[in-house]
């Protein structure tokens, strides 16, 4: 199995589109106003070896590259992109996609020659739309979307089971698919640092820590295992969000109730277009200067926006008070069909 990862591939869509900032430091978020709330969606290699990376404040990212072109974000050209991509994975010989995001996919095949698979892969992808992508090959799933980090830019890396630990044994659990920072910290308290040391722990072992399901499932990362099936069933998303960053804080009452419901009505939106109830919310709040809280409730399930409105308000209840907002946001999560996918990522053992 192939993970196919597209390079940089928001900057990489506006470099196309604008051949004369090939190979200068381009910075994509919010509007393109640094002076504005926002934070960068994407950076080209250029800018990233000034520091600049995903989630950043785009005013900080401006102070890092002062000659950066900072471009804001055109979701319909990069969604558009991005078909064409699948389009182009899609139609290779004896091929089954598993689509992921905008810019990644895995790629299942039948090839005794896995790395000319990728190359010649590589090749149609940049044909057909001028841009190049990154592929990992693998006997799982998380190994081949591991993989693909020793491939950037535009490489092919592989990891099987024998050269996994061989690779990745003496990195740290943070470079390991699904773990972040806050779950390498807590694996660190249990004296488990490195990849090695989580694919040789006994799963129980982290059971008190990360629960029955969990914990086997962090022992099963370290190791590299997992799914080791493609599967193109059409995915089906769980649920929809919105958020708003606020140019001025939120300071009274009033417009944080003002807020919130304008968060509802868009969500719905969406929702309406799914067809299916909504079974849970959650509230994402951001204080000044930059303090992230989120609030999460299941619900009674319901298609009535009224009620709707009336959960997300009794969430909105859970905001501290006399603490200016600068970011509000809102999921709702609806029921599933029946033959969706099951489980929530490739990496817990299939959808």
């Amino acid at each position: 199995m192939l993970h196919v990862d597209l390079d940089q591939f928001i900057a990489a869509v506006e470099v196309l589109r604008r051949p004369e900032l090939a190979g200068k430091p381009v910075i994509v978020g919010g509007r393109g106003d640094p002076t504005e709330r926002a934070v960068v969606s994407t950076a080209s290699y250029e800018a990233r070896a000034y520091g600049v990376g995903s989630g950043m404040p785009l005013r900080i990212a401006a102070r890092k590259v002062p000659d950066a072109v900072i471009l804001p974000v055109d979701q319909e050209a990069y969604l558009q992109a991005s078909g064409e991509v699948m389009g182009v994975l899609r139609s290779r010989p004896g091929a089954v996609v598993q689509v992921l995001g905008w810019d990644e996919a895995f790629v299942g095949v039948q090839s005794s020659d896995p790395e000319a698979y990728a190359r010649q892969l590589q090749d149609a992808v940049l044909e057909a739309t001028g841009l190049h992508c990154s592929v990992g090959i693998g006997d799982t799933l998380v190994r081949a979307k591991v993989a693909t980090t020793f491939g950037k830019p535009a490489g092919v890396f592989r990891l099987t089971a024998e050269n996994w630990l061989d690779v990745m044994g003496n990195r740290p659990t943070i470079d390991l698919w699904g773990v972040g920072t806050k779950v390498s910290r807590r694996l660190a308290t249990l004296g488990i640092t490195l990849v090695s040391q989580l694919a040789a722990v006994d799963p129980e072992f982290l059971v008190p820590e990360f629960g029955p399901k969990m914990g086997p499932w962090y022992a099963q990362l370290g190791r590299g295992d997992g799914s080791s099936v493609v599967d193109d069933t059409p995915w089906v998303a769980r649920g929809h969000s919105r958020e708003t960053t606020f140019q001025r804080d939120l300071t009274e009452p009033a417009q944080v109730d003002d807020a919130v419901r304008e968060l509802v009505a868009a969500v719905l939106e969406d929702v309406a277009a799914e067809g299916r109830p909504v079974v849970g919310l959650t509230l994402k709040v951001r204080y000044a200067p930059f303090t992230t809280k989120t609030y999460a409730r299941k619900i009674p399930e319901t298609a009535d926006p009224a009620e709707v409105l009336a959960r997300a308000l009794d969430l909105r209840g859970r905001i501290e008070p006399d603490r200016p907002i600068r970011l509000l946001g809102l999921r709702a999560e609806m029921t599933m069909p029946d033959d969706s996918r099951q489980g929530h990522t490739p990496t817990r053992s299939g959808w």
